[in-house]
Protein backbone atom coordinates (compact mmCIF):
# COMPACT_ATOMS: atom_id res chain seq x y z
CA UNK A 1 0.00 0.00 0.00
CA UNK A 2 1.31 3.47 -1.19
CA UNK A 3 1.69 6.08 1.81
CA UNK A 4 0.26 9.49 1.13
CA UNK A 5 1.30 12.60 3.46
CA UNK A 6 -0.27 16.03 3.16
CA UNK A 7 2.49 18.94 4.33
CA UNK A 8 0.97 22.69 4.67
CA UNK A 9 4.53 25.19 4.25
CA UNK A 10 4.71 28.10 5.56
CA UNK A 11 6.94 31.38 5.38
CA UNK A 12 7.95 32.88 2.11
CA UNK A 13 6.71 30.11 -0.08
CA UNK A 14 4.95 31.61 -2.56
CA UNK A 15 6.32 33.77 -5.81
CA UNK A 16 10.13 31.68 -5.36
CA UNK A 17 9.61 28.75 -7.67
CA UNK A 18 8.40 26.82 -4.37
CA UNK A 19 6.04 24.33 -5.92
CA UNK A 20 8.20 24.03 -9.25
CA UNK A 21 11.01 23.09 -7.16
CA UNK A 22 8.76 20.59 -5.10
CA UNK A 23 7.13 18.63 -7.89
CA UNK A 24 11.22 18.29 -9.56
CA UNK A 25 12.43 16.95 -6.09
CA UNK A 26 9.65 14.83 -5.57
CA UNK A 27 9.57 13.44 -8.92
CA UNK A 28 13.23 12.68 -8.50
CA UNK A 29 12.17 10.72 -5.54
CA UNK A 30 9.70 9.07 -7.42
CA UNK A 31 6.89 10.39 -5.77
CA UNK A 32 3.17 11.62 -6.73
CA UNK A 33 0.68 14.34 -5.57
CA UNK A 34 0.42 17.85 -6.43
CA UNK A 35 1.97 21.48 -4.74
CA UNK A 36 -0.22 24.03 -4.86
CA UNK A 37 -0.59 27.74 -3.33
CA UNK A 38 -3.40 28.40 -0.75
CA UNK A 39 -5.14 31.83 -0.33
CA UNK A 40 -3.35 32.15 3.39
CA UNK A 41 -0.07 32.26 1.76
CA UNK A 42 1.33 28.57 2.30
CA UNK A 43 2.13 25.94 -0.11
CA UNK A 44 -0.35 22.63 0.26
CA UNK A 45 1.72 19.64 -0.72
CA UNK A 46 0.46 15.85 -1.08
CA UNK A 47 3.20 13.45 -1.61
CA UNK A 48 2.91 9.61 -1.94
CA UNK A 49 5.43 7.07 -2.36
CA UNK A 50 7.88 4.82 -0.45
CA UNK A 51 8.18 5.67 3.52
CA UNK A 52 12.51 6.93 3.06
CA UNK A 53 11.38 9.30 0.15
CA UNK A 54 8.40 10.89 2.13
CA UNK A 55 10.97 11.42 4.61
CA UNK A 56 13.66 12.90 2.40
CA UNK A 57 10.95 15.00 0.64
CA UNK A 58 9.75 16.52 4.40
CA UNK A 59 13.34 17.07 5.31
CA UNK A 60 13.76 18.85 1.87
CA UNK A 61 10.55 20.83 2.32
CA UNK A 62 11.77 22.07 5.61
CA UNK A 63 14.37 24.13 3.70
CA UNK A 64 12.60 24.44 0.31
CA UNK A 65 14.82 26.20 -2.42
CA UNK A 66 17.09 28.56 -2.35
CA UNK A 67 15.05 31.67 -3.03
CA UNK A 68 11.98 30.20 -0.07
CA UNK A 69 12.53 31.25 3.67
CA UNK A 70 10.15 28.22 5.28
CA UNK A 71 8.78 29.17 8.88
CA UNK A 72 6.71 25.90 9.42
CA UNK A 73 6.05 22.68 7.89
CA UNK A 74 2.59 21.07 9.24
CA UNK A 75 2.23 17.02 8.51
CA UNK A 76 -0.75 15.14 8.23
CA UNK A 77 -1.20 11.25 7.24
CA UNK A 78 -3.54 10.97 4.47
CA UNK A 79 -5.65 7.78 3.20
CA UNK A 80 -6.46 8.02 0.03
CA UNK A 81 -7.57 4.77 -2.18
CA UNK A 82 -6.69 6.03 -5.43
CA UNK A 83 -3.29 7.89 -5.67
CA UNK A 84 -2.46 10.21 -8.15
CA UNK A 85 -0.26 8.93 -10.67
CA UNK A 86 2.37 11.58 -11.21
CA UNK A 87 3.14 14.55 -9.10
CA UNK A 88 1.78 18.40 -10.28
CA UNK A 89 1.86 22.00 -9.26
CA UNK A 90 -1.61 24.44 -9.35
Amino acid sequence: MTTCRKFHVSGKVQGVFFRDSTRKKAVSLDLTGYAINLDDGRVEVLACGAEQALAELESWLREGPGSADVSQVERSEENIDSPPDSFSTG
